[in-house]
């Protein structure tokens, strides 16, 4: 396995005083903005020290580098390098290099986001060393096991010690599974710390708006990249030709994932090209924000931004049967179009057009869900001392 060390602020607190050494597991791009509000809460505390360690599940520049930088997330102390493969090599590679590293830092927690293979990795080595995992995130069900995603929740939920959950519905979720209500604390969303804490510094460093020649509440945003939807020829094909349909009423733009570049070129072929569309290469997280912040609409399969969507109060189509911010579609801020055909996505995506806003309302806490994390940690580590 290759261990990169990168350059840290913490590394002048190790040895002194430190009550309490916090690993941090991260690997895909909507961890590292997770990993950047909970990281900036770490290092306020001089009795923890946070070592920051990256999978490389996402490595390329657009979807790793630039998110550390535009984010001010110290270097990973540890970089593993484990890259792309198929679910069951991903996992193995990342827990067989995770285990050989836990062993050596000794942690005495072990922190993972979301619902990723290095999720589910960080958390089945922490738990066979016997170090306590706390899932950040915890508590999400779509209720679909044919999503990869949903296994991961689920196992991971059930070898945490401390679950982190955004919302009431994510703590029902896992009562009703068995857990332990003193192992749930419902914090609020550290996503929803991160689009506070980022949106004057987006609105002050972005370009995409010039860059991609985009007028304010003029265009769609569109992210495609879940499995289900990549590949299924029929169903990236009904998705990609909506698309282009809709791009016939308003402009459409589309940050187009590595993954689903690469799809749509082997297995459909790509036989309309881009035409209609306005594609380009995945961008940074000041860049997502601008792009969603002054989008009219945006249409995507993605979870986290179905929440971003909603923390800049914009309106947002999910092409899915199911979602696991169900608190969005409640409040009229997210609507379900399953991507079975063009027509029904295009039918979909002009009625919210059309529809008045959702209603208003606060699911996700109050902007100080990271601050509540390393409290409960260090507090309980402290404790048990």
């Amino acid at each position: 396995m290759a261990w990169q060390c990168g350059v840290r602020g913490s590394e002048a607190k190790v040895g002194a005083g430190i009550l309490v050494k916090i690993a941090e597991i991260v690997g895909a791009r909507p961890q590292f903005v997770k990993a950047g509000v909970v990281s900036r809460a770490l290092r306020r505390q001089s009795d923890v020290e946070d070592i920051l360690i990256h999978t490389g599940q996402h490595y390329d520049a657009n979807m790793s580098q630039v998110f550390f930088h535009e984010l001010d997330i110290p270097c990973p102390d540890y970089n593993l390098g484990i890259g792309s493969g198929s679910h069951g090599k991903q996992t193995a590679h990342m827990l067989e290099s995770l285990e050989e590293l836990l062993v050596r830092l000794k942690p005495d927690w072990a922190i993972v986001f979301g619902d990723t293979n290095s999720t589910l990795a960080g958390a089945l080595a922490a738990s066979k060393l016997h170090i306590p995992v706390a899932h950040v995130e915890a508590g999400l069900r779509s209720f679909n096991r044919k999503m990869p995603e949903e296994i991961n929740r689920v196992l991971v939920d059930h070898v945490s010690d401390r679950l982190f959950v955004p919302t009431e519905t994510g703590f029902r979720n896992l009562v009703a599974e068995g857990i332990p209500e003193e192992q749930v604390q419902v914090v609020g969303d550290v996503m929803f710390d991160a689009a506070l804490h980022y949106s004057a510094k987006a609105e002050a460093c972005s370009h995409a708006l010039e860059r991609l020649e985009l007028d304010s509440k003029n265009y769609v945003l569109a992210t495609v990249h879940r499995a289900e939807n990549t590949d299924d020829p029929n169903r990236l094909f009904a998705i990609w030709t909506g698309l282009q349909e809709l791009s016939k009423d308003i402009q459409v733009v589309v940050p187009l994932h590595p993954r689903t570049r690469k799809v749509l070129k082997e297995r459909i072929g790509n036989p309309h090209g881009y035409e209609g569309l306005t594609v380009c290469e995945p961008v940074g997280y000041l860049d997502m924000v601008m792009l969603e912040k002054h989008a009219r609409m945006i249409v995507t399969d993605s979870g986290g931004v179905q929440k971003e969507a909603f923390f800049h109060k914009v309106p947002c189509v999910t092409l899915r049967e199911e979602t696991e911010w169900v608190e969005l579609v409640q409040l009229g801020w997210n609507t379900l179009v399953s991507p079975v055909s063009s027509k029904s996505i295009v039918n979909g995506c002009r009625e919210v057009l059309a529809a008045k806003p959702g209603r208003m309302g606060s699911p996700f806490g109050d902007g100080t869900s990271a601050e509540k994390v390393v409290r409960s940690l260090a507090g309980q580590y402290a404790t048990s001392r």
